[in-house]
């Protein structure tokens, strides 16, 4: 469970070198890019030249960033979106058509299920949900299907996947692998390299990690990103702006300081926690052996309350930690279950993999772990006692 790996890849150096020996990518903020001939232009549409465009196809900012994420995932290829949902978007719709089928784990980001139970649903492709802990049903479930979703540690659960195995075994059947790694990031897991074909981030979370951009990206092989390229990048609008890459590669030249943090702090209260008599469960992969693929761990987990702590005085009797969604970002933020499942809308993750209205989702930030501690301690403390 360490960040000390001398063969980690640098996050420095630029992928592409920037004019004027600037020491940061610069943000090039253009919407079209200018020939000088009419030879030019022709070359550009007929496909004989690579030349810049339009930025809805490429940018320099966005492609630096897009370089840098395919050096950190060991892949060939990186396409980088406006949000984590059209990153995950991308990833999936040009793979599947009516009658294709999905297999993807629990548990997943309740978007994402929404995704698959609305639009992909109404449009013929049936998704099935399998417990992601039970590898072989996983495998068992993959015969016939067009493509394997997985979160690898789940949403709410934070339930990690064998994923070595089950990538192995859609290889084998010709199913396509798609993973989101946005929890562990490439410094806690490398998916290509355990055999997994497309690898998806919601940037906005930790490789960004400062709470102010959305952006998403897609890593794999050439062929398949060119595919996505193809299709995605250039007919659903969902491209990534310079300015947020811009942001996300800010972001990324701390990466491995600030998830060195997220973890330790995270261990350290999720340790805390499970000692506490009025928090019956905490959902955290860390807490026993490490889980094979994963060499350590995000700060984001969830945890129990116990019958005798009110749910709604907890959440409001914290001061230093925030009630808010997402994360990734310096702050500490925390969802009650409870409110979750009341989440509107016809598709509703958390009530169809039965989240405990007790659940709470901790984002741990950067803040002194002692100071978080203390608030969680103060606001059990205000909720109310285990009932004798």
């Amino acid at each position: 469970m360490t960040t000390s790996d001398p063969t980690f890849p640098d996050l420095i150096s630029p992928v592409h070198q920037p004019p004027f020996s600037a020491s940061a990518p610069p943000i090039f903020q253009s919407s079209s890019f200018l020939f000088d001939s009419y030879a030019q232009i022709a070359d550009v549409f007929a496909g004989r030249s690579d030349r810049l465009v339009y930025s809805r196809g490429d940018n320099p900012t966005v492609s630096e960033l897009e370089g840098l994420i395919a050096r950190l995932e060991g892949t060939e290829a990186a396409r980088g979106f406006s949000s984590g949902m059209a990153a995950i978007c991308g990833a999936v719709l040009p793979f599947v058509q009516s009658g294709d089928r999905i297999v993807t784990v629990e548990h997943l980001y309740s978007d994402a299920y929404r995704l698959f139970e609305t639009v992909l649903r109404r449009f013929g492709v049936e998704t099935i949900y399998v417990d992601g802990t039970d590898t072989q049903a996983v495998i068992d479930a993959l015969p016939g299907a067009r493509l394997v979703y997985l979160e690898s540690p789940t949403s709410w659960t934070f339930q990690p996947q064998n994923v070595a195995a089950i990538a192995a075994a859609a290889r084998r059947l010709g199913v396509l692998s798609v993973i989101d790694n946005s929890w562990a990031t490439p410094v806690f897991q490398k998916p290509a390299a355990l055999g997994v074909d497309l690898i998806v981030h919601a940037a906005s979370k930790y490789l960004s990690g400062h709470s102010d951009t959305l952006a998403g990206l897609v890593a794999g092989p050439k062929e398949l990103i060119t595919r996505i390229d193809h299709e995605a990048t250039h007919l659903y609008g969902g491209r990534m702006a310079p300015m947020d890459a811009f942001l996300v590669l800010r972001g990324m030249r701390t990466l491995l300081l600030r998830m060195r943090t997220h973890m330790e702090s995270g261990l350290t209260i999720a340790r805390t926690l499970a000692d506490d008599p009025r928090v019956t469960v905490v959902h955290h992969p860390g807490l026993s052996e490490m889980p094979k693929g994963l060499t350590g761990c995000g700060g984001l987990f969830a945890f129990d309350l116990a019958e005798g702590v009110d749910v709604e005085r907890f959440c409001n009797a914290l001061r230093v930690i925030r009630l808010g969604v997402s994360w990734g970002g310096p702050e500490s933020l925390i969802v009650p279950g409870q409110a979750a499942c009341g989440l509107a809308g016809a598709a509703n993750s958390f009530q169809r993999f039965g989240v405990s209205p007790r659940t709470i989702r901790l984002a741990v930030g950067l803040e002194p772990v002692g100071t978080l501690l203390s608030d969680l301690g103060q606001a059990l403390n205000l909720a109310g006692q285990v009932a004798a």
